[in-house]
């Protein structure tokens, strides 16, 4: 190859690729270009007789993810780190020592293939994997890849991965929530519940609230390494919250992670409303099982949300 042009077509999805095996949209992007920099510097040696440029590209990543997480904690979310509070008013602490688990904006999930693998509670099981088990796992279940193709890109055996990626399922069978469980963003029920979510939201009417939870709905936000687990104590919770920041609020639906998301933003001092967090939330035929409260300047930034409206 003469040049990159023929690489950079498959940026976007090796981002998501890089996500999954690290958990950081910011680190995914940075690894994303280090595999486009080393490939291009790499592109005499490409022999497309033995793979194809996608191919070739997802085995350079996967191995500088590879070296990425030598040493490396794993990002968690708060339900993953200790029990869940029962107490609404527990101080409201952020830990920024814990390499805390990111989402993934909607530009990134534009296709069926990006999506999947993406969900946060897939990811965030993902995480608990040694890396060479994930690498497996991502490349076979979600990517689809041969044994023969992965063993190649690991430098290992077809029976090595497949040994590997029945560990890997074994360990994720009970961590993550079953595919028919998890409604699409697009589906119109899931639409009508997330549009009566905001309307409760931006009410402040808890009681309203979580009438559309599941009865085991988890509410948990990073950086804060506090969570909650069933109705009760969620709406407890919210209700500390709108407590705290009287007003009509205002959220703003999205996307991220292949889910249903808001930007909710708080009354401020001016009358107007200011950016508080990004909420993604995982909602079933049940109701919305899991809420994740992101609070991250840095994160607000690559989603691109205004800070005020």
């Amino acid at each position: 190859m003469d040049s990159d042009a023929g690489f950079e077509p498959f940026r976007r999805e090796l981002v998501v690729h890089c996500y999954r095996m690290l958990g950081s949209l910011h680190d995914a992007e940075d690894l994303a270009q280090e595999t486009l920099l080393r490939a291009w510097k790499a592109r005499e040696r490409y022999d497309e007789g033995r793979a194809s440029v996608r191919t070739w590209l997802y085995r350079i990543a996967t191995n500088v993810c590879l070296t990425a997480l030598e040493g490396r904690a794993r990002r968690p979310l708060p339900s993953g780190l200790g029990a869940a509070s029962t107490d609404p008013d527990v101080p409201l602490v952020p830990d920024f020592e814990v390499p805390w688990l990111q989402p993934l904006p909607a530009r990134y999930t534009g296709d069926p293939q990006a999506r999947a693998g993406v969900r946060l509670a897939f990811v965030a099981a993902v995480q608990l994997l040694p890396p060479r088990q994930r690498a497996v796992l991502v490349l076979r279940d979600v990517l689809q890849f041969s044994a023969a193709e992965v063993a190649t890109q690991l430098d290992t055996s077809a029976a090595a991965v497949n040994s590997s990626l029945q560990r890997a399922r074994a360990a994720l069978a009970t961590a993550t929530p079953r595919e028919h469980e998890v409604r699409e963003p697009g589906d119109q029920a899931v639409r009508e519940t997330v549009e009566r979510y905001v309307r409760a939201f931006e009410a402040a009417d808890v009681p309203a609230l979580v009438t559309l939870l599941t009865d085991d709905a988890v509410l948990e936000m990073p950086p804060v390494p506090l969570w909650y687990a069933g109705r009760a104590d969620y709406g407890r919770f919210m209700a500390r919250v709108f407590t705290m920041r009287p007003g009509a609020w205002r959220a703003v639906p999205l996307t991220a992670n292949g889910q249903p998301a808001l930007a909710a933003y708080c009354p401020d001092d001016d009358g107007g409303h200011r950016l508080h967090t990004l909420q993604v939330l995982t909602v079933t035929p049940a109701g919305i099982a899991h809420n994740v409260v992101f609070q991250d300047p840095r994160l607000f930034a690559a989603f691109g949300l205004p800070v005020s409206v």
